[in-house]
């Protein structure tokens, strides 16, 4: 259920060479990932379930998002509705008919019972924090969150810091020790940074705690590969 040291990584993905005149800058990506005009479900906004302290600490953050030095990342059924224009490297075509798209970690549709999480991002300092609650459909142990759930939250915040601070998506390599459980119903604060971009790649690394920082329940570190996005055609 929980392995300390556990180590996932993909060898798949050769980084493309991208012309310097295809790059959008941090704006732009935020930008097409930020619609401000959407019918689209934003489904990281405050519901009935968030427990008080993910509730206050949200608002502290919303608070912050009227500088505009943070940014809240509102999170959509999936991944299609945010990210525009995106090359695909070589021979990674996908083929299927269903139309009912659903990112992982947005696959539980009833409020409470998943992943219960929102994103803000700093564009200037490149990192992010997630606000994560774990619903009773995520146990391992019983009344604690299974450990995979928070690697999933750990890589869905990894990817979006990438994608938004470098067009980083694919996840390269993820490495997370496992510390403490996450109780059922409270909160987790994931705090994520972009430690450099090199060759093409973003290292990354991750610390989730409790809110009053006494708890730390695992530390990552993971490595995303930056990708070509044609322009915008809006």
């Amino acid at each position: 259920m929980l392995r300390r040291g556990c180590r996932v990584s993909a060898g798949l993905f050769r980084a493309p060479r991208i012309a310097p005149g295809l790059r959008s800058s941090t704006d732009a990506l935020v930008s097409r990932f930020c619609p401000e005009k959407t019918d689209l479900k934003d489904y990281a906004l405050p519901n009935a379930s968030w427990c008080p302290d993910m509730l206050s600490l949200y608002q502290e953050f919303l608070e912050k998002t009227n500088s505009r030095s943070w940014i809240k990342l509102p999170s959509f059924k999936s991944n299609r509705d945010h990210i525009q224009g995106l090359k695909l490297p070589s021979g990674l075509v996908a083929a299927t008919d269903k139309g009912d798209w659903r990112i992982f970690t947005r696959c539980i549709p009833v409020a409470g019972q998943g992943y219960e999480y929102v994103i803000f991002f700093h564009p200037a300092e490149k990192k992010s924090v997630c606000l994560f609650q774990p619903g009773p459909y995520l146990e391992g142990a019983p009344g604690f969150a299974h450990g995979g759930s928070l690697a999933a939250m750990m890589d869905e915040t990894f990817s979006k810091t990438a994608y938004l601070a470098g067009e980083g998506l694919f996840t390269l390599s993820l490495n997370i020790r496992f510390k403490n459980l996450i109780p059922v119903g409270s909160l987790a604060v994931l705090n994520v940074q972009v430690e450099k971009i090199e060759d093409q790649k973003l290292y990354m690394s991750c610390v989730a705690q409790s809110r009053d920082q006494q708890t730390v329940f695992a530390k990552s570190s993971g490595v995303f590969l930056q990708l070509q996005l044609e322009e915008s055609s809006q």
